[in-house]
């Protein structure tokens, strides 16, 4: 019960962070990556931030076996770097670029009853569908 409140306080704020900060504007996101016109740097202090914030939860899950509440701490075992990988990651990051929206921020606009993003969210789930179908 403890970890779902936690989960669900953590995902709230997550929300919150892409509002305040408009990363849930996809005009900010692509101002971010077209470096050729007016460049906005503000998507690179917010993942700055995000590191930040992340940093001390990776130095704790390298030197302790369970979580804070007790729980067994499993990391995920590394693993070569495939085609599918390199496939997928372009194809997310091709999408980001076109359409200026990712899988967060678009659920968070679409929460909201943004219409583009309830668009890209649809599509998306298609998207996930048809993979799955294809890898078995």
């Amino acid at each position: 019960m403890i970890v779902r409140l936690a989960a669900a306080i953590a995902g709230v704020l997550f929300g919150v962070g892409l509002i305040v900060s408009s990363m849930t504007d996809p005009a900010r996101i692509l101002g971010f990556l077209d470096v050729t016109r007016s460049w906005n740097p503000s998507l690179a202090f917010v993942m700055g931030g995000a590191l930040i914030a992340a940093f001390p939860a990776f130095f704790y899950a390298r030197r302790h076996a369970t979580t804070p509440t007790g729980q067994v701490l499993k990391l995920p075992a590394t693993s070569p770097i495939t085609l599918r990988l390199v496939a997928g990651a372009t194809i997310f990051g091709v999408g980001w670029g076109m359409s200026g929206w990712c899988p967060g921020p678009s659920l968070v606009a679409a929460s909201g009853g943004s219409l583009p993003a309830l668009v890209f969210v649809a599509t998306m789930a298609i998207g996930w569908a048809v993979a799955k179908k294809l890898s078995g």
